[in-house]
């Protein structure tokens, strides 16, 4: 679909997930000149913006919960000519974060939907792995059911491909002793933790040896688990 003159544009931005200088030069030029910025928390997304020097910028609250009343809305706002930039509270929008139904609709429209691309904790925990992954699944946010996470592990279990996931930074512990449980204790991991923040650490090693490691923390992080 070709988009109507007054077609504004959607900007996809990429934001820090830690460390607010990882914030690119394109970012930051986008932030500055868009109309407003999309985000999933007023709070979250007000202190980006203060961190990386700009004010006065409106911001519009996009997230699980007015999604899809919203999305239409926003969309046909960009169609009149509205210029926008999408962000999460960090890393890559769209990936395990509200946005998707945005950008699929105004694809649908016709209207300019713009990669601004940047941080990304996925990637980034994928470059610290000590073994080479060619392939990998993603297996994003377990259920949050004790019963229904057990039974998602046990079927990737039989995957033989490297596992990703992320979890709430309040059940690392959790998902590290189900892990050593279905997998095995021995089960080769690697955890990056708090990436780009202080106490940046990555652990390589036996989920239960790991466990031991991390027992009391809490922060955000990826796991992939080698198979």
């Amino acid at each position: 679909m070709k988009p109507a003159p007054m077609t504004g544009k959607l900007y996809v931005v990429s934001t820090p997930i830690g460390n607010y200088r990882d914030i690119t030069l394109r970012a930051l030029d986008v932030l500055e000149k868009v109309d407003a910025v999309i985000c999933e928390e007023y709070r979250t997304g007000s202190t980006l913006l203060k961190k990386i020097g700009i004010s006065q910028k409106d911001l519009i609250r996009l997230n699980e919960h007015n999604e899809e009343d919203e999305s239409p809305e926003l969309a046909k706002e960009i169609l009149m000519g509205r210029t926008y930039a999408l962000i999460s509270d960090c890393g890559t929008p769209g990936f395990a974060d509200p946005g998707t139904r945005l950008i699929r609709i105004c694809s649908e429209y016709g209207v300019p939907v713009i990669p601004v691309p940047g941080p990304s904790s996925l990637l980034t925990a994928i470059s610290l792995s000590p073994l080479p992954i060619e392939e990998f699944y993603y297996a994003g946010f377990l259920p949050r059911k004790k019963d229904a996470r057990r039974k998602q592990l046990e079927r990737l279990k039989i995957l033989n491909s490297p596992l990703i996931i992320m979890e709430s930074p309040y059940r690392l512990e959790r998902i590290l002793e189900e892990i050593s449980r279905i997998f095995g204790k021995g089960q080769l991991i690697t955890l990056a933790y708090n990436l780009t923040m202080k106490g940046e650490r990555v652990y390589h090693d036996a989920a239960a040896q790991v466990l031991n490691e991390v027992k009391g923390k809490k922060g955000e992080f990826v796991l992939i688990i080698h198979r």
